[in-house]
């Protein structure tokens, strides 16, 4: 399969302390590649420097084009986008307000072509288009991350980076949020999922990495690190063999 995103001997640095260490990662199109790992292995650097919020060093192609150097606007503008760990809300503003803003950079589309996409994410989330007028601060943890998430379709985007979506959210709340991000999927979007919640992250997946400090150290089939020893002892432990997300 052709590649969204490839990475090749990727570095990010903190001044002279190196935290991402000659990465080299491949998304293909279409597909659900996940990078797990510990708290401070470099997974949100990752995200940040591929979006252009932090300086790197290395090959970054995306789409088939090089993007070293690229600003985070050109690359939001060419189809890739980030939901942050944080969500990173307009607190003040309402939830459909915060959509729009999603759209912002489309805006000469027209209001016929966000409204129309609008009414979409609002299909794939209901609660959303409920709390439409709702001031976003006053959503509940798993509101905000839909919102996020609704928020970065509004950018049409060809590439979602997200950023550890189950962070702080109960354990229905993230098999909820699993299954959009595994139906997203069908609707052909490639996706680059970091998170510590190594099972969810395992079980949508396409593809893993295992991440630890700033170095790559496993890779390979989802399926398959889900049952490497290192994997198992490490991010899943002994309840390794519990039922699957939204298994019956």
């Amino acid at each position: 399969m052709s590649a969204a995103l490839e990475l090749e001997g990727f570095s990010v640095a903190y001044g002279k302390v190196e935290a991402l260490h000659h990465a080299s990662l491949r998304v293909a199109e279409g597909a659900i590649v996940t990078v797990i790992g510990p708290n401070g292995a470099g997974k949100t650097t990752l995200l940040g420097a591929i979006m252009g919020l932090l300086p790197s060093k290395g090959r970054l192609h995306y789409a088939g084009a090089a993007l070293e150097g690229a600003p985070t606007e050109e690359r939001v503008a060419r189809g890739m986008c980030l939901v942050p760990e944080r969500r990173e809300l307009f607190a003040e503003l309402s939830v459909h307000d915060n959509l729009l803003l999603g759209g912002f950079h489309r805006r000469r589309e027209g209001a016929r072509a966000l409204a129309a996409d609008m009414a979409q994410v609002y299909a794939r989330f209901p609660k959303l288009e409920e709390r439409a007028s709702q001031l976003a601060g006053t959503l509940s943890g798993g509101e905000r991350q839909m919102l996020a998430l609704g928020r970065a379709l509004m950018a049409k985007p060809r590439l979602l980076l997200l950023d550890e979506p189950s962070l702080g959210l109960a354990p229905r709340i993230v098999r909820e949020i699993y299954h959009i991000i595994a139906d997203l999927k069908r609707t052909g979007v490639s996706m680059l999922l970091v998170e510590q919640n190594a099972r969810a992250a395992l079980q949508v997946a396409d593809y893993a990495y295992v991440l630890e400090v700033g170095d790559i150290v496993l890779q390979g089939p989802a399926a398959e690190l889900a049952g490497h020893p290192r994997v198992i002892e490490t991010y899943l432990g002994l309840s390794s063999a519990a039922p699957r997300a939204g298994a019956s």
